[in-house]
């Protein structure tokens, strides 16, 4: 049931404003950064979503995946590669024994502008293909219409075309204008079933900020104490820095706590990232930083 969305906490952007530099200004530092930047490399769905894809980028995006920088001792896996429905099929082969999860975007990516049915099918293809997470994306020109009703619908329909897949629902938190819409839209996409919510697809700017994943946070640690249920969150585009992931991982800490600090409760959506997390690791044990010409541009 779509939940009643009057007497929801609104937002003010200077008081948001102030707690994001809080989390900004922590310090952290050797043993503690290298730890981090470990679990940042750990909970990126490594992502190739281009027109110009191909089955042999696909498979090169997997073998990196699965061997990051082979000459770095005791560093993770990604969590996941995230492509177009038509590539899950390549992916799953070529990822096979490894752990690293298939992730697809489907329902339109990224306009969601097609109807239900197409959506539909859509979804039961990349899970048909192998798929173990589904990323779709909302209406949000029926969210911004008021059309709150048909948006919970959708949601709800696309996750029981998922199966056992997991459902991320991306928000595209820049077409909705405001901190409240993106809580409004957090708390009709948990209800309606999502496993993760997502801030965006990466095509439109502005994509993630930590004032809309503060708030999407907000949210979720609200769902957790009325229901007991942990959803997971997935900011995407735009985060490429080391730098950035880690203060993004203050701010999960400090307002969400241990449980969440994991893959399989938080995640980067990026394609740039892991090659600045492997440059600072390398950094870290070698003391020196390694030429960006020794790192594959995915």
């Amino acid at each position: 049931m779509i939940p009643n969305l009057d007497n929801l906490p609104t937002y003010d952007t200077v008081g948001v404003n102030e707690r994001i530099n809080r989390f900004k200004s922590r310090s952290i530092k050797k043993e503690t950064k290298v730890e981090g930047l470990k679990l940042a490399l750990s909970m990126i769905d490594l992502t190739t979503l281009e027109g110009k894809d191909t089955k042999g980028k696909v498979e090169q995006l997997c073998y990196k995946a699965m061997h990051p920088h082979d000459t770095l001792k005791d560093i993770p896996m990604v969590a996941a590669i995230c492509v177009y429905p038509t590539y899950v099929g390549v992916a799953k082969k070529a990822l096979e024994g490894s752990g690293i999860q298939v992730a697809s975007v489907a329902t339109a990516f990224p306009s969601g502008n097609s109807p239900l049915q197409v959506k539909l099918d859509d979804t039961k293809f990349a899970v048909a293909q192998g798929a173990d997470e589904i990323d779709m994306v909302i209406s949000r020109g029926e969210f911004l219409s008021g059309n709150y009703q048909y948006v919970f619908d959708e949601i709800s329909a696309v996750k029981e075309a998922c199966g056992k897949a997991h459902l991320k629902v991306i928000l595209e938190t820049g077409e909705l204008d405001t901190l409240d819409n993106v809580r409004k839209a957090s708390e009709i996409a948990m209800y309606a079933g999502a496993d993760f919510i997502k801030t965006s697809t990466g095509k439109i700017q502005p994509a993630a900020t930590m004032q809309v994943t503060y708030v999407m946070f907000d949210a979720i640690k609200d769902f957790y104490l009325k229901t007991g249920k942990m959803i997971g969150m997935k900011p995407a585009g735009g985060i490429s820095t080391s730098k950035i992931a880690l203060q993004y991982l203050v701010m999960l800490n400090e307002v969400l706590g241990e449980k969440w600090m994991n893959k399989d409760y938080f995640r980067f959506g990026a394609s740039s990232l892991a090659n600045d997390v492997l440059m600072q690791l390398v950094k870290a044990e070698t003391g020196r930083y390694q030429s960006a010409n020794y790192f594959s541009k995915d």
